[in-house]
């Protein structure tokens, strides 16, 4: 049997393989495969998640490539098929991260490992108490124009689990909001996610001119959409946010 040889172009995937285990068996990752930062700095970039590069791949010799269905496009998929077996996973709910983390234990020979994880993940997200009140929350990942994480993405039902309201859970996915859209929504919170566009403090007040009744928070981007081992994380976060004792972003 030939040893694993991994490439992985989805960074919270990325990250996984490292907490199961399977480090070394890591040859190749996107740019934006960022953690764990020390050893994945040795692992050769094959491109972005958008845009990888298939010959860097084939050259690499992997026996199995991890790709996502939302971060990855149809036609880096289908051109890495041609290498190797591409395992594609679709993760928008809780359930389904954890049914990842799962298949991709058992694909590596990590399924105790897997198990593990996902248990902690389980207990540690169910230990959030139920919130008195579920505040509207409208979650930016775009400026120029603005567009939020609507129904039917992983962010929204990370939201839920916080204890928070989409105040864009009428619409799907990653929606482009018009300033009447603003006006209808009337969120009690606006999220600037630190991903995939690097909001800053000085987007606030730009804001705040077409919400002036919103709190507006910058939040950890990684918190809320890596589905991976770093949602060991995101329960210990999400207390923090509700209590409103997280630390400045930047």
């Amino acid at each position: 049997m030939n040893p694993l040889r991994i490439v992985s172009i989805v960074p919270s995937q990325t990250e996984l393989l490292f907490h199961l285990g399977v480090g070394p068996a890591v040859v190749g990752r996107t740019k934006f495969c960022i953690y764990p930062a020390d050893e994945v700095a040795s692992v050769p970039v094959v491109g972005g998640t958008k845009n990888v590069d298939s010959q860097r791949v084939a050259a690499l010799k992997p026996t199995l490539i991890l790709a996502n269905r939302e971060e990855n496009t149809r036609v880096n998929v289908e051109a890495l098929q041609a290498i190797a077996p591409v395992h594609v996973t679709d993760v928008t709910t809780l359930p389904d991260a954890l049914a990842m983390i799962r298949d991709v234990g058992r694909l590596v020979g990590k399924s105790t490992e897997a198990e593990t994880l996902a248990q902690q993940i389980t207990v540690s997200m169910a230990a959030l108490p139920a919130p008195p009140e579920r505040p509207r929350v409208a979650y930016l990942i775009w400026r120029k124009p603005w567009m939020v994480a609507a129904a039917d993405t992983f962010i929204d039902a990370m939201l839920t689990a916080a204890g928070f309201t989409n105040a864009f859970a009428n619409q799907m996915r990653y929606p482009v909001i018009t300033e009447t859209d603003w006006q209808a929504a009337q969120p009690d919170l606006i999220f600037l996610s630190s991903e995939p566009y690097p909001f800053k403090a000085k987007h606030i007040a730009e804001l705040q001119q077409l919400c002036p009744q919103a709190k507006i928070r910058l939040v950890d981007g990684e918190l809320f959409s890596w589905y991976g081992s770093r949602l060991l994380r995101s329960a210990t976060y999400f207390s923090a946010l509700r209590q409103e004792t997280i630390p400045p972003l930047f």
